[in-house]
């Protein structure tokens, strides 16, 4: 599951320039200790949106880790391997499907 940051993340927002999360360890959890960004903190609302589209995203993460590189494609394009690459990319869309 997403957190806090991520879902800052999700929103524009960049760690340590806009925000600062924390753990407080008296079971308050992670939360928005410092608010940098010039732009409003978003409400409990958006964040929790965020957070949920940042979780629907994760197939879309670990996809792009698994993809050939570009330099792969490049060379699969001048090559005229195009089928062995989009071979290779249908494998890892079959590992990683659409929720």
């Amino acid at each position: 599951m997403g957190t806090i940051a991520q879902g800052l993340k999700q929103l524009g927002f960049r760690v340590h320039t806009d925000f600062v999360c924390r753990d407080d360890i008296e079971g308050k959890g992670i939360y928005i200790a410092e608010w940098h960004s010039s732009k409003p903190q978003p409400t409990d609302e958006e964040l929790a949106h965020a957070v949920k589209a940042w979780d629907a995203q994760e197939y879309a993460r670990k996809r792009q880790a698994e993809y050939p590189s570009i330099e792969d494609c490049v060379h699969a394009i001048l090559d005229g391997g195009l089928d062995e690459l989009q071979a290779k990319r249908q494998v890892v869309k079959q590992k990683y499907p659409k929720e």
